[in-house]
């Protein structure tokens, strides 16, 4: 049973590994991947020297820090939220409907921002014309000082209510007989929760946190492909758009797969590093 996921990351994960030498060769495209020039850290020195490569990277980081900050707490309070409904087909309701969102992919997405931002034809220009306000609005889309913002708050909105998939079938593990009995006790519902239901989360919590710590130098890029435009590249460039237009538009294969591997490993020292450090405040947590 465990053959098809084994081959599958076979064929889709290690096999391609050897791709990654391509990071320290010149890569001609005439002569092909084994022909080209072994060369081996320059393309690293290159691309760290390269226009646009710290700001790439400036911009990941603070990006993906904005996430984690205000996205990475929205799924634990939603779930406990919906775990304390009791009205069943509510309950359903409001999870199917924050779920939608995660289906629903950027480039429609991006649509549905433009429709409601637009500065000329959007809703909120309709909305504000209603109420007799005729003067200028904020594009945010094009904005650089809310840009980011609207990132995280529209990362939120499409991925939170999904994100509450693993913490609701944590919650639903726990004993209730620790309710019971803390209800026995005199405690009241927050107290319920600081007590039982969030301890109970604490080793999700953890694991997902040491996921999203290591993938800080990932900022999405799907949704900011999707989102920006020349007029906030400043605040909006990040490593994998920059990555995206050596390879495809710069044709720097070689380059690119340096970058990439760059992020790779930085994820990995990291993903270590906040494993350290949860498993030394509680050795129960963390993924070794």
């Amino acid at each position: 049973m465990a053959l098809p996921g084994i081959l599958f990351f076979l064929v889709f994960h290690y096999i391609p590994m050897y791709g990654i030498l391509l990071a320290f060769k010149n890569y001609n495209v005439y002569q092909g991947f084994f022909a080209s020039e072994w060369v081996g850290f320059d393309n690293f020195k290159t691309l760290f020297g390269m226009y646009g490569f710290d700001r790439a990277l400036k911009n990941t980081i603070i990006i993906s820090l904005y996430q984690l900050v205000f996205a990475f707490p929205i799924p634990i309070i939603l779930s406990i939220m919906l775990n304390e409904l009791r009205h069943e087909m509510y309950k359903k309701f409001v999870q199917t409907s924050i779920y939608l969102p995660h289906f629903v992919s950027w480039i429609i997405i991006s649509g549905i921002l433009f429709a409601i931002l637009s500065p000329s034809t959007g809703v909120i220009r309709e909305i504000a014309q209603l109420f007799g306000y005729n003067g200028s609005i904020v594009n945010l889309l094009s904005s650089k000082e809310y840009f980011r913002s609207l990132l995280v708050v529209s990362n939120i909105w499409k991925e939170a209510g999904f994100g509450t998939v693993l913490y609701l079938a944590t919650i639903a593990t726990i004993d209730q007989q620790l309710y019971e009995a803390a209800k026995v006790d005199g405690a009241k519902k927050w107290q319920q929760i600081w007590h039982i239901t969030l301890p109970g989360l604490r080793t999700t919590i953890v694991i997902l946190l040491i996921f999203r710590v290591g993938s800080i130098l990932n900022a999405g890029l799907d949704q900011v492909f999707a989102l920006y435009n020349p007029q906030v590249y400043e605040v909006s460039e990040i490593l994998d758009t920059y990555i995206y237009k050596l390879a495809f538009q710069d044709a720097k294969y070689d380059l690119a797969t340096a970058s990439g591997l760059f992020k790779s490993l930085i994820g990995l020292v990291l993903v270590l590093f906040t494993n350290y450090i949860a498993k030394k405040i509680d050795p129960e947590s963390g993924l070794m």
